[in-house]
């Protein structure tokens, strides 16, 4: 079994018990091998069954222990990098065509919940605020460039009355309200990925770290317990693999986010901070976010950290960001505290490629994981079946290592996030 349990968040306290999964021990073979256990492992597994293909998934910790079992868990199209970026890294043609299977991704999440029962506690609606008066320039121009050029429905420019009409702060000046998009219970989903892979015939272990892997068709997988030969291998542990994939490690950063669940308002008084449900995200770089949640708590994350997850210093300080946005809630609580890795590139794209024909790779979401990650798990299903049309459109995203090797490259990012800190109190 894992060494490290789940967080305590109010996820994995809401979650239900998940089966025990032993660690694996001996040699065993499959067709493909998949390392990690989150959405974008077990998406990824799910896929390759329904294809066929005998699948082998190893999780060091246990399934949804890594961030997809402990985000903000809002469901978005897109990727963090702007379309304009993406336009210029990859060209127009490309750069749509990231958007259609982000749009896509968003639209799998329902279908897979629907599909696989899955108890996800989706619901529909996401609305993104301007903050400043920059914001809301920019944000009118977005709206209309996802209506004119990308032929995005559903989304339309809510004005600063009607926006403090929905969220009960003054703090917002307009929005954009995306109907398609929403947000979920991450562990819930996760899991219930892994419960729809395993009823196809997946074997999961739990508790089993790839230590290394070798070779071409057959890979060998080499774990503490064992091993496991493969015809191909799919790399989805993001900034977990270490040592496993050190080739990878230079393309992202981890970055710590915090989150905290305040004790549960009633339903009156949750309603009313969100009349209509929706997720909510700002416009900030360091940005805030946060929703309702099924037990009428409110969810609330944002900062970075560098230092960490000390659950007492992450309730004061995001308490302090909740309670600027929703001066209402100083009376109230908060129940849970916690922290965890989110994998970012330096262009805020998200790197998926392969190392070699026979191993793929699966990582960088830059906090655009929820739809994306399952949506990769199914390209990267397609590619290994001979139909990588998709999947190749973002291995062609050009990315680049961190400057400062691994003893600089953080205090560079700390820089980083500092400037992009003091642009946000611009």
């Amino acid at each position: 079994m894992a060494d490290r349990p789940l967080a305590r968040t109010s996820y994995s306290a809401t979650a239900g018990a998940a089966p025990a999964r032993a660690a694996l021990a001996g040699s065993h073979r499959c067709d493909v091998c998949v390392i990690g256990g989150g959405i974008a492992g077990t998406s990824t597994a799910l896929h390759l069954a329904e294809r066929g293909f005998d699948v082998i998934l190893l999780e060091a910790q246990q399934i949804g222990w890594g961030a997809s079992g402990r985000s903000g868990a809002q469901v978005l199209p897109g990727v963090a990098a702007s379309q304009d970026s993406l336009e210029k890294l990859i060209g127009v043609d490309d750069a749509h065509k990231v958007w259609d299977v982000s749009v896509a991704g968003v639209r799998l999440v329902r279908e897979l919940i629907a599909r696989f029962g899955i108890d996800g506690e989706f619901v529909a609606g996401h609305m993104l605020t301007a903050v400043k008066p920059r914001h809301d320039v920019e944000l009118r121009a977005y709206v209309e460039e996802l209506q004119r050029r990308y032929a995005y429905d559903g989304i339309r420019y809510m004005p600063a009355a009607e926006v403090r009409s929905v969220i009960a702060s003054s703090r917002y000046r307009g929005a954009l309200y995306d109907a398609n998009a929403g947000h979920l219970h991450p562990l819930k989903y996760t899991l219930g990925l892994a419960a729809a892979a395993e009823r196809l015939g997946v074997r999961i272990f739990e508790g089993t770290q790839a230590v290394d892997f070798t070779g071409r068709a057959p890979v060998r997988v080499r774990t503490a317990g064992g091993e496991v030969r493969c015809r191909q291998l799919v790399l989805c542990g993001n900034v977990y693999l270490g040592r496993t994939a050190p080739q990878l490690q230079a393309r992202i950063m981890a970055v710590g986010t915090c989150i905290v669940a305040t004790e549960p308002l009633g339903a009156a008084r949750a309603q009313a901070l969100i009349t209509n449900n929706a997720a909510v995200a700002d416009m900030n770089w360091v940005l805030d976010y946060f929703r309702r949640s099924a037990d009428e708590r409110l969810l609330f994350g944002g900062r970075v950290s560098y230092a960490g997850f000390d659950p007492d210093r992450i309730a004061a300080a995001t308490r302090a960001r909740m309670t600027g946005v929703f001066p209402q809630l100083r009376d109230v609580k908060v129940q849970f505290a916690w922290g965890g890795h989110v994998a970012i590139t330096r262009n805020r794209a998200p790197d998926f490629g392969r190392l070699n024909p026979d191993v793929y790779y699966l990582q960088g979401f830059s906090g655009h994981g929820i739809a994306l990650a399952g949506m990769a798990g199914k390209m990267v299903s397609e590619a290994i079946a001979g139909e990588a049309e998709r999947f190749d459109v973002f291995a062609r995203i050009p990315h680049r290592a961190f400057p400062g090797g691994a003893a600089l490259r953080r205090p560079a990012l700390v820089l980083a996030m500092m400037y992009y800190r003091i642009k946000d109190l611009l």
